[in-house]
């Protein structure tokens, strides 16, 4: 069955970095654009960073912007996410989302906390 599987979050001090990582199976990730999504207590999912099929095109939400980077490897069906230079208000649970035409799959979601 599909299964997108985040790691990777924790605690963390304001400026440090980490990495979240998706792993995915059951569907042919390489034909599927990524996401991350974020969501905050209180606060809708955002939009994070997003990646094509090929990782050739990525975008970001201004929030992020040369922060984060988001990376693909379709021999491992992984995506992931290098959070650097963190602020309180990156914490939140983060979601890796698979998207295609009418069909979409999320993680479980990965907690991370910035706090100090």
């Amino acid at each position: 069955q599909v299964q997108l599987v985040e790691s990777g979050g924790g605690l963390v001090q304001p400026g440090g970095s980490l990495r979240l990582s998706c792993a995915a199976s059951g569907f042919t990730f390489s034909n599927y654009p990524m996401r991350w999504y974020r969501q905050a207590p209180g606060k809708e999912r955002e939009l994070v960073a997003a990646i094509s099929t090929t990782g050739s095109n990525t975008n970001y939400a201004d929030s992020v912007k040369g922060r984060f980077t988001i990376s693909r490897d379709n021999a491992k069906n992984t995506v992931a996410l290098q959070m650097n230079s963190l602020k309180f208000e990156d914490t939140a649970v983060y979601y890796c989302y698979a998207q295609r035409v009418a069909v979409g799959y999320w993680g479980q979601g990965t907690q991370v906390t910035v706090s100090s």
